[in-house]
């Protein structure tokens, strides 16, 4: 199973459209917010199921602004993430995930990815695929395989 993860996309799709493109296959889309009234037209780009949280600056669709999901053998919490100080730490979210019990926790708005094993949790955030603010600047996501096995394992790509 194939999982490509994106963020604040602020409505610039192009970068967005060009990862769908470079992609094999996509089981599952998962954005965490701040599409800015596009959800229809994310979810217009791809043949899969499609997840979507609400961000900060998503004042125009009407979106959870959390969803627990299973990916395999995983319990996943989506989330934006901006209610729980992810620009200071990321202590506040993950302690949040473990006392729901999930084993991943995805969020955005930092536009700063991240892969970072905590003990029992896993948090992701792929940065932003519209507007990067790590050092070099380069739009990126993240993308979770599933192996036979099922194991997950994550990527972090840059565009």
């Amino acid at each position: 199973m194939t999982v490509l993860i994106v963020s604040d996309t602020h409505r610039r799709h192009q970068f967005l459209e060009k990862q769908i493109e470079r992609m094999e296959r996509i089981d599952l889309m998962i954005h965490l917010g701040d599409v800015e009234g596009a959800a229809d037209y994310i979810r217009g780009l791809v043949d899969c199921p499609v997840e979507i949280v609400a961000g900060n600056n998503d004042f125009y669709d009407d979106l959870p602004r959390e969803q627990e999901i299973t990916i395999g053998k995983y319990k996943v919490l989506l989330t934006h993430g901006h209610y729980l100080g992810v620009n200071f730490t990321r202590n506040d979210i993950i302690r949040y995930a473990r006392s729901l019990g999930d084993d991943i926790v995805m969020f955005g708005h930092t536009h700063k990815p991240v892969i970072a094993y905590d003990d029992d949790v896993i948090a992701l955030n792929p940065g932003s695929i519209g507007y990067p603010r790590q050092d070099n600047k380069r739009p990126s996501c993240i993308v979770m395989e599933l192996d036979k096995e099922g194991e997950a394992h994550f990527q972090i790509q840059y565009l």
